[in-house]
């Protein structure tokens, strides 16, 4: 795309962007009113439907009698009444049928069919969509005025996608043209335009590390100034990448070729230049390639709150983390309205949501809370229902309240809802990076990933908690019997449970397995080499898989406690 059609896509994207962003911010002001509207509106657009006619969608007057006549339910619950619709059956869920079906994120392994209509897009996805851009039109607008000034690790392209037994298309949100399928030329993300973009050489489309590997090797050649990967895991591979491949990057820019094919013309000056600070440095990190670098844009909790801050450092001084929305394929919950590195604001104009308190469980017929109940700092699982189909549906997310603006608490994506409990420690995710946190803090140790599991050693009766860690620099004996004592006490503050089955004896110390420096990042990438999109290879506080756990322990060095 030329410079020119950049700067004719920039305005009234720009305006597009800010006017969603406006919108949801006067809604803030009546918050009530604006929940009031999404779920008046989705009971009478899908009253007629056969979910709205077995609930009685026309006989509900409020909330309380919405929560009444609806249970709670999980994807699991809900998929009879989705694979219906998937099938082909009309007016199952919504009256607006589904154009789509997004694919889940992939954290449970699972592949969803969140089903996506015409009116839910209208009303529930777009505005928040545009308004989780507007810090970055505002304060970085050069990352989104030109097109090659963003290296956009989540947008994925795919001339063939999987379809539901009807025919609809069946694939990642990521992965859906949103202009040609549902009239919204401007929602293409930045960066999405950029000479990556679209790969110009044949590459397989299961192929996910040769289509990074291509993108890299065509972004060295710009002024990239933000990557955005919404999935941190995406953005802390780049440096690992750049070290593994700039032998092959500088010879394919020296000899004018990509992937192998002949692209472009040969540019031995920047393969020269690039060559020089790799032999310099050791490696080459982001900062020497892209010297003008200014923004990461991603999800900044949970482990990604570990390793960001020295992550941000290989991109360059003086670079910017801004949060992704608080959202999934299934819908919009927060959505950052100003710089706060974590928190966002309630998404109220995009669904109805209400909260389970976290240290519940979420049943059917569990109490619910509502926005303005929430209380600051505590964590809560979230329920949401929209007008594309959803309906008091348990998103399996957990948030955290942060702070408030005014009458309207701000929240933090908190970890995913499923616990690891084998003694009654009932732990969450958030429990285990708190923890890390705390005890990391305590000794100034720094990690550039972890993760951790529940195991019954060979031999012994009680089970244990084993960490595995990934040292920003080499951690000392000392210090690793240290650290272990001081994650089993940070456990025991944090999480009721875990105090309770390592008093009773239920649970032994946990263990630590201090890895090599670049033990996750071969783990994530032997992921996607293996077939799984990078968008779906997150970070795992808890790791299940038990092959991937001994692979894991397979990258460690001789340090244990």
């Amino acid at each position: 795309m030329s410079s020119k059609s950049s700067a004719e896509h920039f305005e009234p994207y720009r305006q597009r962007v800010l006017a969603e962003r406006d919108a949801l911010q006067c809604a803030l002001r009546s918050p009530h009113e604006a929940q009031r509207r999404v779920l008046t509106g989705l009971l009478t657009a899908n009253a007629e439907t056969a979910f709205g006619l077995k609930h009685g969608f026309k006989n509900i007057r409020d909330w309380k009698s919405y929560r009444a006549a609806v249970p709670i339910r999980d994807y699991d619950a809900l998929a009879p009444w989705i694979d219906r619709a998937a099938g082909g059956e009309a007016g199952v869920l919504s009256a607006d049928d589904p154009v789509v079906y997004f694919k889940s994120s992939g954290s449970t392994g699972d592949s969803k069919k969140i089903p996506i209509t015409r009116e839910f897009m209208r009303t529930g996805f777009f505005p928040p969509y545009y308004a989780a851009w507007a810090n970055i039109v505002e304060h970085f607008p050069e990352v989104v005025s030109r097109d090659e000034s963003t290296l956009n690790l989540k947008h994925d392209p795919v001339s063939r996608t999987g379809t539901t037994a009807s025919g609809r298309p069946h694939l990642g949100a990521s992965q859906v043209d949103f202009g040609q399928a549902f009239g919204e030329p401007l929602s293409a993300e930045p960066g999405s335009r950029a000479p990556w973009g679209v790969l110009p050489v044949p590459v397989d489309e299961g192929d996910y590390l040769e289509k990074a590997y291509l993108r890299l090797r065509l972004a060295v050649e710009h002024d990239v100034r933000c990557v955005i990967g919404i999935n941190p895991a995406m953005v802390a591979a780049v440096p690992y990448q750049l070290e593994q491949w700039w032998p092959r990057i500088v010879r394919e820019l020296h000899d004018g070729t990509l992937g192998g094919h002949r692209h472009g013309t040969p540019n031995p000056e920047r393969a020269a230049q690039l060559e020089r600070m790799a032999e310099y440095s050791g490696t080459l990190r982001p900062a020497h390639v892209w010297p003008n670098f200014k923004l990461l844009f991603c999800w900044t909790t949970g482990l990604a709150s570990l390793y960001l801050p020295r992550l941000k450092e290989s991109f360059g001084p003086g670079v910017t983390v801004l949060p992704a929305p608080v959202a999934a394929s299934e819908g919009f919950v927060g959505v950052a309205l100003d710089r706060h590195l974590t928190a966002g604001s309630a998404a109220i104009t995009a669904a109805f949501h209400e909260f389970v308190d976290a240290d519940e469980d979420v049943r059917p017929d569990s109490t619910t809370l509502l926005f303005d109940e929430l209380e600051v700092g505590r964590e809560y699982h979230v329920v949401l229902s929209h007008i594309g189909g959803l309906y008091r549906y348990a998103l399996g997310d957990v948030v955290r309240v942060v702070d408030r603006v005014g009458a309207m608490p701000r929240i933090s994506y908190a970890g995913r809802g499923n616990r690891s409990d084998v003694a009654g420690e009932r732990l969450r995710e958030s429990h285990v990076v708190r923890a890390l946190q705390t005890a990391l803090g305590a000794q100034g140790l720094e990690v550039r990933n972890a993760s951790c599991r529940a195991v019954s050693p060979p031999g012994e009766t009680r089970p244990r908690y084993e960490f595995a860690l990934a040292p920003h620099s080499p951690f000392g004996a000392v210090e690793v019997r240290e650290l272990a004592s001081s994650v089993d006490a940070a456990l025991r503050d944090v999480a009721s449970g875990y105090a309770s089955a390592r008093t009773a004896g239920r649970l032994d110390p946990p263990a630590l397995h201090v890895l090599a420096r670049d033990a996750f990042d071969v783990q994530w990438q032997a992921r996607v080499e293996a077939g799984t999109r990078p968008a779906q290879v997150k970070d795992r506080v808890f790791e299940r898989d038990d092959a991937a756990w001994a692979r894991l322990l397979t990258l460690g060095s001789e340090a244990r406690a």
